[in-house]
């Protein structure tokens, strides 16, 4: 691996070609994200040890033989490491994100399931367990996502998906952090369970006059209703980051997936978007590559048939 500077990551896709140029660079990468300090044996936390000729590590003190890629995305993969390698660059250096059709159209997957698979199991591992709760003034609302139907729009539309929304943004009109989850009702149970996994204690929620939320001030935030009916405008300016992200959200899913996201898979693609959003200001694209890579390797994603059958969950915070 070709990292003269000890950078985490390559700025360009033509410094990734370099990095990356053999199996065997990519696995080193690995071992470097995953054990910055040197190996640690899974099972003892031994810090001696050796690579066998397998690729294996073994451990000095218990004997034990860990591989790199155990518990993390690219486990039992048969496909090498330079083309996961390969579909994460992409999928990070794209704004826009990538689809499982162009991923079959750029690598020549076998079938589109496999391409979908791969890209649900990247998705998977995108929200990082213990993260930070949003603080400071944080709006949050409430939001019906689907494709397109008739009858009835906004709240109570049949056949879409709720999801609840929380934005950081202060009054110079700068956005901070995003947080979305899916839930199957919107009442004041789900809302105070959804503020209280996301949103820091003493923050200054700012959301709508619906009865739902009539409750936060007294689990030790700082609310602010504001009646849209009954203010009009000021009322949606005090909204308008959660509105615009909510916006931006639903024209990613049009535009990128085409409005295909079904609705027992769409957390997943709402932890990308969220993944994204909140590193959108990175000067790099290779950054968002070095951060889910980091992810990839320590966090254990479900198995593809799992995702093809079941409901992924929001992550909340341990």
């Amino acid at each position: 691996m070709n990292a003269p500077d000890k950078r985490p990551f390559p700025r360009t896709f033509e410094e990734f070609l370099d990095w990356f140029a053999t199996e065997n660079d990519c696995l080193q990468y690995l071992e470097w994200v995953r054990w910055p300090a040197g190996f640690v044996c899974p099972k003892c936390a031994g810090r001696e040890g050796w690579r066998t000729g397998r690729g294996l590590w073994h451990c000095r003190g218990c004997g034990h033989q860990a591989s790199v890629t155990a518990g993390s995305v690219f486990e039992d993969s048969r496909k090498p490491l330079r083309l996961w390698f390969h579909v994460m660059w992409l999928m990070m250096a794209q704004k826009t994100g990538l689809s499982a059709k162009n991923l079959c159209d750029t690598y020549g997957f076998g079938s589109y399931q496999t391409a979908w698979g791969w890209l649900q199991k990247l998705r998977s591992v995108m929200v990082r367990r213990g993260r930070e709760r949003l603080t400071g003034r944080v709006e949050i609302d409430e939001s019906y996502v689907g494709g397109q139907q008739e009858g009835k729009r906004g709240r109570g539309a049949e056949g879409k998906t709720r999801v609840l929304v929380a934005v950081e943004g202060d009054a110079k009109q700068t956005l901070g952090r995003v947080r979305f989850r899916c839930v199957e009702t919107i009442d004041q149970a789900t809302i105070e369970t959804f503020v209280g996994d996301y949103v820091e204690p003493g923050t200054t929620l700012v959301t709508d006059g619906l009865s739902v939320y009539s409750n936060l001030g007294s689990l030790g935030y700082k609310h602010q209703p504001h009646v849209v009916t009954s203010n009009g405008e000021a009322a949606l300016r005090q909204l308008e980051h959660v509105h615009l992200v909510i916006s931006l959200l639903k024209r990613w899913l049009g535009g990128t997936h085409q409005g295909a996201v079904t609705p027992s898979h769409l957390q997943a693609y709402l932890d990308e978007y969220a993944f994204r959003f909140n590193r959108r200001l990175s000067q790099h694209r290779g950054k968002l590559f070095y951060r889910l890579m980091q992810q990839a390797v320590s966090q254990r994603p479900p198995a593809i048939k799992a995702l093809y059958k079941s409901k992924p969950q929001p992550v909340v915070e341990a």
